[in-house]
């Protein structure tokens, strides 16, 4: 009995030691948070699978405490309904931005937070942060993702068979075109000019920031201290206005689509767009393709190239969940999300200074010239569209009509200068 007796008291004395030092009980209220969701705004409604599949995964992996969701919007509502949703406070966390004056008007709003403090802003040239920035440059308000690069694609198996190289300056630019010409199998040039468009974005801005030394001449077109009558805009008309004997039988009735299909039918050597076909051309095509930079003047000359911003990523100010919105912002600005984003999308390239490897070739190409090249985007978009009548209208019916023949370069570029003049007074 005795020996039960103090078995019993050894075991209730070891139960008290083990309580006395067992961990609390956990509260209920430190209990480990819920994961938290934030969304994403978007017109890019054709890249949701490479949002789903690739970037945000990534995120995700090093975040499993966020969940990303991709929301777009078809690209022509996206304004409408994103306005919408700002003024009701329903947006999403995170807003893509659309470059210039379309995003600057939603930070004037208050729709738009200010990201000067941003971790990873640095990694973005003043070039790239043009496009989402205030006027006076001070402060930034969206990531930017991506740019496209101007250039010439050409069929490679075109210029073997005529025993042809890329041109690298104008005057050779304009010996191969007569070469393709004489030879009468293809087409020199597949454009047209009947969508207007396409004579300005891939005709005047793709080869005019080598005659208007790219940023040097478009901030001074914004500061007044250039005209677009003087000397290298008129140079750039004419340009255009040489192109005609080596375009399409009745060009003027060609639209932007039977470009693309003259030139991916092999009926075209050469076309004069950017990089943003490289997903488009390449599942068509059946020859070889490379690209071409825009001539220069003469051999050893600086040469430029439209690097053109085109989407950003800004915040939400009224986001449920700002911490977790500004995690994803700061790691859009690395150089993992550069590289993911710019292979995810060839022909869409980050504005980011890292420095990435593209699995595609002629993507690759393209990026490459920011090495070998000055950097500009189109002197149309910052700050001189914004009156009436709106400059880069005027640029696609002008620089159509230069290449039609019914304009001279001349007079185009007074026309240029004079709608300018009615409405926009450089600050002093």
């Amino acid at each position: 009995m005795r020996k039960f007796t103090l078995l019993i008291c050894t075991l209730v004395t070891l139960s008290m030691l083990l309580t006395a030092f067992a961990p609390a009980a956990v509260p209920a209220s430190v209990a480990p948070a819920a994961k938290v969701t934030i969304t994403i705004e978007s017109w890019r409604n054709d890249d949701i699978k490479i949002w789903q599949d690739t970037i945000i995964p990534a995120f995700e992996k090093q975040n499993p405490d966020i969940h990303v969701e991709f929301t777009p919007t078809a690209p022509a509502e996206y304004n409408g309904v994103l306005d919408t949703k700002l003024q009701g406070g329903t947006a999403g966390d995170l807003i893509t931005c659309r470059p210039f004056d379309a995003s600057l008007k939603l930070f004037e709003k208050g729709y738009l937070a200010p990201l000067t403090d941003l971790k990873g802003m640095e990694n973005f040239s003043d070039v790239a942060k043009s496009a989402w920035i205030t006027d006076d440059g001070k402060t930034p308000f969206c990531v930017p993702m991506a740019s496209v690069i101007h250039g010439f694609f050409y069929n490679k198996d075109a210029f073997d068979k005529l025993k042809l190289t890329p041109p690298t300056t104008v005057d050779e630019f304009y010996k191969v075109l007569d070469a393709i010409k004489k030879d009468g199998t293809y087409t020199p040039l597949a454009m047209g000019t009947a969508d207007q468009w396409e004579a300005a974005t891939m005709g005047f801005q793709n080869i005019g920031p080598t005659y208007w030394k790219g940023e040097e001449g478009r901030t001074a077109l914004i500061k007044g201290t250039a005209k677009f009558t003087d000397a290298p805009y008129v140079e750039t008309f004419k340009q255009l206005a040489a192109w005609k004997p080596y375009m399409p039988d009745g060009f003027e009735a060609v639209k932007y689509a039977d470009s693309q299909s003259l030139f991916t039918l092999g009926k075209a050597a050469i076309y004069p767009t950017g990089s943003w076909e490289i997903s488009v051309f390449e599942p068509q095509a059946s020859f070889k393709m490379g690209v071409f930079k825009p001539p220069v003047v003469k051999a050893g000359d600086p040469c430029y190239i439209s690097d053109h911003t085109d989407i950003a990523m800004g915040m939400n100010p009224k986001s449920k969940n700002p911490e977790a919105t500004k995690k994803f912002l700061e790691w859009m600005t690395t150089p993992e999300f550069a590289e993911l984003y710019s292979n995810a999308l060839p022909g869409f390239f980050t504005l980011s200074n890292a420095k990435i490897t593209l699995k595609d070739p002629l993507a690759q190409d393209f990026m490459s010239w920011r090495g070998q090249c000055k950097s500009t985007i189109r002197n149309s978009y910052q700050i001189l569209s914004r009156g009436d009548p709106n400059l880069e209208n005027e640029l696609w019916r002008v620089s159509a009509a230069v290449i039609n023949g019914t304009v001279t370069p001349e007079n185009a570029a007074k026309e240029i200068q004079a709608g300018l003049d009615k409405w926009y007074k450089p600050a002093k």
